[in-house]
């Protein structure tokens, strides 16, 4: 428990004072076992900085050095040890040291304010018992008050008081249960003891009547009190030399016990929208088996949503029909070098392409990967679906025939498929062509075997149109070659994106994109460049990030299908209100397509006809 437990009295001759103080220190360095004078000098010098550290060597208790901060306004009653008590919690490498006050300065100027108020100010009603005070810059505090016989104290009684401060108001509140009955017995018992004493004294000698007889005047009104002492200590008014060792254990019990009793636990929110996906994804029959999501097209054809299972098959189930014979030497090779991450394909395609193929996959135009490396192929297609809520990835990761956009916005292709000729165009794509590099002799050899196919077979000339890419919008890249920056990678990285000189990254596409990329993108391409973080910590940013645009993306699901008809002018301003721009319009619309069926239905459910109270 993070607080600090003092004993205060109200002194007849100083006023209030701290007495006895009582906190926890965790180590931060490793000392030598105590027990001598150079490891008790040390942890003096520690105690008057801010932070302290001992060594964790059982829950023994060993004798430190306290020091007084002024002599001339202490008396005896104001003083409690001069040699503090430390003990040392080997489990939960904690150490507990009481002094006459705390070092800290800090720490004592807020302990000196809580000891002023507890003893004048902030009392309950009778004077005696426990009473919650604070505010956030000078803690909040608990304040049992009580008081303690004595014969020779005016009024026959002396005031105290027990203070737990600590900055956590509601970790406070909640231990009160726990605190005021603990603390009750602390003070039952010093109780007995001084009414022990008290008795004893008041059986030898009455003070009660000898202070009725004496004469009072304004110059021996201060001295009405037994004895000659001012003011005497905790030690004498109990009869107990060790009270302030037992103080010092019960104290610390205090604190360890109520540090167990509770506990702080990270609460989770609500389940985000790609764990819903995944959900939604998962039906389990009564066998115990799990199916793999489906949903309905328009046609009545089944399509499998579930990206992460065809992930791992040749081909997509929807493909099987089309394609029932698969070609020998097409299955995937596990020489062949893939891609690891999104700072890999980064430094393979370079800065101004990867920026480009990224903002196609965040507005949702086709990615066509193509290639004869199948590995490589999928590895481009996982990387980058990282860019996009799963409500949003559509991927068949191999096919022999090109598949419409409306199917998937990820596709695997083989390089002998054609790509017809409304898809080139309809400007809502972007080619990414895997091409091995040749070494002269064998690209002689090749050009000499087209040459023979080229005279030995006849080709259509609409299939020759849809095989080749208009000229005027591709762009070719080479991938160790396209950008040597400054990205920094791993000994395996480099290892991985040096055996990929052996490939020629192709990359083409009719659209013209804005200037402006989407701002969630901007942000993503900012912590992909940012060398001091990890790749850990970037994928935890990309997942913040799509999680909060997604919840965009839901205010605008909202106002514009559960709202009725809504104008350009009322779409701007809720495009402002919730920090988003004219160029993230596109993303908006397209990353609205992603949304779970469940919260479809509830928006659409609480915005019927019937639902709406006016």
């Amino acid at each position: 428990m993070n607080a600090i437990i003092s004993l205060c009295h109200f002194c007849e001759l100083h006023g209030p004072k701290i007495l006895y103080c009582t906190q926890p220190f965790r180590p931060q360095e490793p000392l030598k076992p105590p027990g001598n004078e150079d490891v008790e000098a040390d942890l003096a010098h520690k105690l008057k900085s801010s932070s302290f550290a001992v060594p964790s060597s059982g829950t023994e208790s060993a004798l430190i050095p306290s020091f007084s901060s002024s002599v001339k306004d202490r008396c005896d009653g104001c003083k409690s040890v001069q040699m503090g008590f430390v003990s040392h919690d080997e489990e939960a490498k904690v150490s507990y040291v009481s002094t006459q006050q705390p070092y800290n300065p800090e720490v004592f100027t807020r302990i000196r304010q809580a000891c002023i108020r507890s003893l004048s100010s902030e009392v309950c009603p009778g004077r005696e018992g426990p009473i919650f005070f604070g505010d956030t810059q000078c803690g909040h505090v608990l304040s049992y008050t009580f008081y303690i016989p004595d014969t020779q104290a005016r009024g026959m009684h002396r005031w105290y008081s027990i203070l737990v401060v600590m900055m956590d108001k509601i970790y406070l509140l909640n231990s009160w249960p726990f605190l005021v009955p603990h603390l009750q017995i602390v003070i039952q018992s010093l109780q007995k003891k001084a009414q022990v004493i008290y008795d004893a004294e008041e059986a030898k000698c009455p003070q009660r009547p000898l202070r009725m007889e004496a004469r009072v005047n304004p110059s021996n009104f201060i001295k009405q009190r037994g004895g000659s002492k001012p003011a005497r200590s905790l030690q004498e008014i109990t009869g107990d030399k060790n009270v302030f060792q037992m103080l010092h254990v019960a104290f610390l019990w205090i604190l360890k016990a109520c540090g167990s009793r509770i506990t702080e636990k990270l609460l989770e929110g609500p389940p985000t929208e790609d764990t819903i996906i995944d959900m939604e994804k998962q039906e389990e029959t009564e066998e115990g088996f799990i199916k793999i999501y489906t949903r309905k097209l328009d046609g009545g054809e089944l399509v499998q949503t579930d990206s992460e299972a065809i992930q791992d098959g040749d081909k997509s189930p929807e493909l099987e029909t089309n394609n029932q014979v698969e070609l020998e030497g097409e299955c995937d090779d596990e020489f062949v070098p893939v891609l690891s991450d999104i700072r890999h394909l980064r430094k393979v395609l370079g800065r101004a392409n990867f920026q480009a193929l990224a903002h196609h996959v965040v507005i949702g135009n086709q990615i066509i990967v193509s290639g004869h490396e199948r590995s490589l192929v999928k590895s481009i297609i996982k990387v980058l679906k990282t860019l996009l809520p799963k409500g949003c990835c559509r991927v068949i990761p191999w096919s022999l025939e090109y598949e419409e956009s409306w199917r998937c916005n990820f596709l695997g292709l083989s390089p002998d498929a054609l790509l017809p000729q409304h898809v080139n165009s309809s400007e809502m794509f972007v080619l990414v062509e895997i091409v091995p590099k040749l070494t002269q002799a064998a690209a002689s050899i090749e050009m000499n075997n087209s040459s023979l196919v080229a005279s030995s077979i006849e080709r259509d000339d609409n299939s020759s149109v849809e095989r080749e890419i208009s000229s005027d919008f591709s762009s070719g890249i080479s991938g160790p070659a396209s950008d040597l920056s400054d990205l920094s990678l791993g000994t395996e990285d480099q290892d991985e994106y040096s055996s990929l000189e052996q490939f020629e990254f192709k990359m083409s596409s009719p659209t013209s994109l804005p200037t402006k990329v989407p701002t969630v993108l901007a942000k993503m391409l900012m912590a992909v460049e940012n060398k001091n973080l990890s790749l850990e910590v970037v994928e935890a940013a990309f997942t913040c990030l799509r999680e909060e645009w997604m919840n965009k993306v839901k205010v605008l699901f909202k106002f514009t299908k559960a709202g009725g008809n809504r104008s350009e002018e009322d779409t701007k301003k809720l495009l402002q209100i919730v920090g988003a721009r004219s160029e993230d319009k596109q993303l908006l619309m397209f990353w609205m397509t992603g949304l779970s069926v469940q919260y479809r239905e509830h928006i659409l459910a609480a915005s019927a006809p019937g639902n709406i109270h006016k």
